[in-house]
């Protein structure tokens, strides 16, 4: 019986359990359970759902970065906000030619990856890394913020910029409203699926191999001939590219955005929420943005004073007792159990 199970794996490549435990597997998994949930639910968790789901977005934008570059980025919340502040922009313009929601959702990717390229282009060729990398990502989260501040006029400051929900326009079949929560719900759900699958694509490639390379050892893949620069460039790029796109959609589903959204406190959180997922695995990275920080929200609401430092512990313990966060220590259980 042991020799037809080896000769099944040799022959297949895979078992159904080998599938089912891998993490394409278990993603289709929570992608199914997340398309069933508003046929079973329905008011303030349909709502709030697609936020948390879109904070999945922004942890898998750094997971990326962190998990498969060895760069941690505390710049991400500043790409977020930028995005949900190009979709006002775009929500109030008109777009003219173009339907505003889609200008919006265009150009934050444009302006994000654009502004990511710039910024990293100029860092990693003048050779900056490690702490230097996550001080300059700090300050450009803060001049963000400042800015959105400073531009109260364009921004409405620290009042924050009202927008409007989108509506998805289908040419000849006209427009669908996004006003109720299922079918923004509906419209999120498959954005954020795709984007997770863009980003698994990335990691599996020959791009991804070398981007574990950098993590691991950025002076030997020099030395091999490898431009470490063009890729962390790269890399960055896609990641502020799809932080803003995640931005964007928040901005049109939570109808508002303020400066503070480009904060470091929320910087601090999407790295939290990426440590306690585990930044080795896109989709643990996805599952810690949405449970984290809907536990961060249901923390806030039962003790305001005391909730970021339970949150700190939280991140803390996960450092101390599993340094792979809770995809890593999960990925462990899994191999014990093959192994037996």
């Amino acid at each position: 019986m042991k020799q037809r199970t080896l000769k099944h794996r040799s022959l297949l490549g895979t078992t159904p359990g080998d599938l089912l435990f891998s993490e394409p597997g278990a993603a289709l998994i929570v992608f199914a359970i997340l398309a069933l949930l508003p046929v079973f639910f329905s008011g303030y968790m349909i709502y709030i759902l697609p936020q948390y789901m879109l904070f999945g977005v922004l942890a898998m934008s750094l997971g990326l970065l962190w998990g498969f570059a060895g760069l941690v980025s505390f710049g991400q919340a500043g790409f977020f906000a930028l995005g949900a502040y190009t979709m006002g922009l775009s929500m109030k313009s008109g777009g003219g030619i173009i339907d505003p929601a889609y200008l919006g959702l265009l150009l934050s990717l444009v302006v994000g990856g654009i502004l990511a390229a710039a910024v990293g282009y100029f860092l990693f060729s003048a050779g900056v890394r490690g702490t230097y990398f996550v001080l300059v990502t700090l300050a450009l989260s803060i001049m963000l913020e400042q800015i959105a501040v400073s531009q109260s006029q364009i921004t409405g400051g620290w009042n924050g910029m009202f927008i409007d929900r989108m509506s998805l326009n289908l040419g000849p079949f006209g427009k669908i409203s996004l006003f109720d929560d299922a079918p923004m719900y509906y419209v999120i759900l498959p954005a954020v699926a795709i984007i997770y699958v863009i980003l698994y694509t990335i990691t599996v490639t020959r791009f991804g191999k070398i981007l574990n390379g950098i993590r691991e050892n950025e002076d030997r893949l020099i030395s091999l001939g490898f431009n470490a620069s063009l890729y962390k460039t790269g890399v960055f790029a896609i990641s502020g590219a799809v932080a803003c796109f995640a931005g964007a959609l928040y901005g049109t589903h939570a109808n508002f955005v303020a400066p503070s959204l480009a904060g470091v406190l929320f910087s601090t959180e999407v790295v939290v929420w990426v440590a306690i997922g585990g930044r080795g695995s896109l989709l643990g990275v996805l599952l810690g943005g949405i449970l984290v920080a809907s536990f961060s929200n249901y923390l806030s609401a039962i003790t305001p004073e005391y909730w970021q430092l339970v949150l700190g512990l939280l991140f803390v313990a996960v450092l101390l007792y599993f340094r792979g966060g809770v995809a890593g220590a999960v990925a462990q259980l899994v191999n014990a159990r093959r192994a037996k």
